[in-house]
């Protein structure tokens, strides 16, 4: 045990975001994204919801600051679909850790699907909102 780190966060997740590096993504997945056909590294976080297993990562986890849009989420398949309720959520909790208040990336389907098979790891959560899946581009340490 160590202080001060959310409990959420397991020693496998800790291990997988020490060994990222500039550039590296990493995909919080909700419950129904076909997480393990896609992931190079999983790290399985069941009963815990997306929500606040960003809001404990981003205590630790500097966003990319060489990019426009360091965060993206899955663009729903159809575009009558309202805008996901999580996706403000997610933004809100982005914006407070990092002082460019980045907007969200929409991703197609597909290519989503495509990041997350390139992506450093993938965290499989319980997350049941729909199109609740994020991609997350880790940036550099500065201090």
């Amino acid at each position: 045990m160590l202080k001060n780190i959310p409990p959420l966060l397991s020693p496998d997740l800790m291990y997988v975001l020490l060994k990222m590096g500039h550039g590296d993504d990493i995909v919080l997945a909700d419950g129904n994204f076909p997480a393990d056909s896609h992931a190079r590294r999983l790290v399985r976080l069941d009963g815990h919801d997306v929500p606040e297993i960003l809001e404990a990562l981003l205590q630790f986890f500097p966003l990319d600051s060489f990019v426009d849009q360091p965060a993206g989420v899955m663009q729903p398949v159809d575009d009558q679909t309202p805008t996901p309720p999580i996706w403000k959520t997610y933004a809100n909790l982005i914006q407070q850790h990092d002082p460019r208040k980045p907007e969200l990336e929409k991703i197609e389907r597909f290519d989503f699907y495509e990041r997350a098979r390139n992506a450093y790891a993938i965290i499989a959560t319980s997350e049941s909102a729909l199109y609740a899946n994020l991609i997350l581009k880790k940036g550099v340490v500065t201090t």
